[in-house]
């Protein structure tokens, strides 16, 4: 039996890793987790519909490629593309919310 005593939450792993929040580079990594959080739910929401890449890209007027690119983070997404990928590609309604 591995002992506990040594064990993190992930808030803990992260802080020590990149500081704490409002620090350059805490802030670099909470920017790219955000970035990659919109491209699993994406993901997570393509497959649920049962669709593939291409029928959403098909759907939303863009490209297969695109949405691969967005889905595995390697491209960041415009806002007003993300609402058509969401609505006209997902049927869903994206929404927003701001935190000062």
């Amino acid at each position: 039996m591995k002992d506990k005593s040594n064990l993190k939450s992930l808030d803990q792993f992260v802080e020590e890793q990149y500081g704490i929040i409002g620090t350059p580079k805490r802030d670099k990594f909470e920017k790219g987790y955000e970035a990659f959080k919109i491209g699993f739910l994406i993901h997570q929401a393509r497959l649920e519909k049962g669709m593939t890449q291409e029928e959403l890209a098909e759907k939303c007027g863009t490209n297969k490629g695109y949405i691969s690119k967005i889905e595995n983070n390697i491209k960041e997404v415009r806002i007003s593309t993300l609402q058509k990928i969401v609505e006209l590609g997902l049927g869903g309604h994206l929404e927003f919310s701001i935190r000062l």
